[in-house]
């Protein structure tokens, strides 16, 4: 997994546009749908939640290494 957000977009042969949302975590992933509707220039009819959605980002806390270093 990249971690970096992405948009995964499917045109079918029937014509339909499907797109996903990738490592776009929580509520911030809905703010793509209007720029999808502009692309296709047509409406969503029906949507559902991936489990990004429900991820949570981790935090590594950053590391402090103490060294003795003389000075020169």
């Amino acid at each position: 997994m990249t971690d970096r957000p992405r948009i995964v977009v499917t045109v079918n042969p029937d014509g339909t546009v499907s797109a996903e949302t990738l490592d776009i975590l929580g509520e911030n992933c809905l703010d793509y749908i209007a720029v999808l509707e502009d692309l296709i220039d047509g409406k969503v009819q029906s949507s559902a939640f991936t489990g990004d959605y429900t991820r949570q980002t981790s935090v590594v806390p950053d590391q402090q290494v103490n060294r003795d270093v003389d000075p020169a």
